[in-house]
């Protein structure tokens, strides 16, 4: 399902990059500026823009009170103060382990062996798993708010 254009205005690369680079850091053991640099070259791309689609897909699911628009404001007056604002460390799960190497792919730091598994049809529904699992966590922080 595409998600409307604001929501790409409202959650930009670097709002979606700073709710996801704690865990990114912490799961890789490497420095925030370092995590943020890998995940936002990762989401130059179609990752982001389906990363969305799935959030998107995951807010509209998770409430019966809100519609679209009302969606969209609650993530306005979220991100109004502190857009930036770093997301909270999520439990590292296999499916956010399948989204970590997706990005590690993006990047090119993950291995061929990582590359050979994620392109096997186990490896692209573990691939879809994650996508699924982070895309409900960015949706509870881009509504958490206000």
């Amino acid at each position: 399902m595409p998600y409307p254009p604001r929501l790409a205005h409202l959650a930009t690369k670097a709002v979606v990059v700073a709710k996801l680079s704690p865990t990114y850091a912490d799961a890789h053991r490497v420095d925030a500026e370092e995590a943020s640099q890998r995940l936002s070259t990762a989401l130059s791309g179609r990752l982001l823009t389906s990363l969305l689609e799935a959030t998107w897909t995951q807010m509209l699911g998770s409430t019966k009170r809100l519609k679209e628009e009302g969606l969209l404001e609650k993530v306005a007056a979220t991100l109004s103060d502190r857009p930036q604002r770093p997301g909270k460390v999520a439990t590292v799960t296999a499916g956010w382990s399948a989204f970590l190497i997706l990005v590690d792919l993006e990047v090119g730091t993950a291995s061929d062996a990582a590359r050979r598994v994620m392109e096997s049809d186990e490896g692209r529904k573990r691939a879809a798993a994650g996508l699924t699992e982070v895309a409900g966590f960015l949706a509870q922080e881009l509504t958490r708010g206000k």
